[in-house]
């Protein structure tokens, strides 16, 4: 029983002084398998025609951010006002810098920060905009809820241990 505790040991031993590199390399390789492509697909949906697109957002972009106020002008952007314009560009806009910030490992702590911030009010104008239901936790089935919560967490891993050695935290770090 000594020797399989002590191997035991041995091993796990191991993993704790390779956490400090493991953990934030596994969430943001995590990160970029499951969530990248999904945000910066939703991103992309949001662009409106032409060159500038990035700064006049679709009415699809309006559709998906302010749904009720959407609904509100008969699906008219023209009629919404002057706020809903620096919003939608702004949301368009986090669609495709934090992702990008993750994935090369730039700002990493801020944009998983930020990301954070940007899943609750995505999830917010989900459920009082678009009527998802949001559930709740320890009920057994998976929820919005759930499902956020996961994403929160993966976010917090990345801010409390930063991008990992592949990043360009790490390069500019070092320099």
């Amino acid at each position: 029983m000594t020797a399989l505790i002590s191997m035991h040991n041995s091993v796990l031993g191991k993993l704790d002084h390779a956490s400090n590199w493991l953990t934030p390399t596994v969430a943001r390789l995590t990160f970029i398998a499951v969530l990248l492509v999904y945000y910066w697909n939703s991103a992309m949906t949001k662009l409106g025609s032409g060159f500038f697109g990035f700064l006049f957002p679709s009415d699809g972009a309006y559709v998906q951010i302010f749904p009720k106020a959407m609904e509100a002008v008969g699906y008219d952007s023209s009629q919404l006002g002057f706020f809903t314009w620096p919003v939608a560009v702004a949301g368009t806009w986090a669609e495709f810098i934090l992702p990008a910030l993750l994935l090369v490992g730039l700002l990493t702590r801020l944009a998983a920060l930020g990301m954070i911030g940007f899943v609750w009010v995505q999830t917010f104008t989900d459920v009082t905009g678009h009527g998802v239901k949001l559930g709740g936790l320890f009920d057994n089935t998976i929820t919005l809820m759930d499902q956020r919560v996961m994403w929160t967490f993966l976010f917090v891993v990345i801010v409390i241990n930063g991008a990992g050695p592949l990043s360009l935290d790490r390069v500019l770090r070092l320099k």
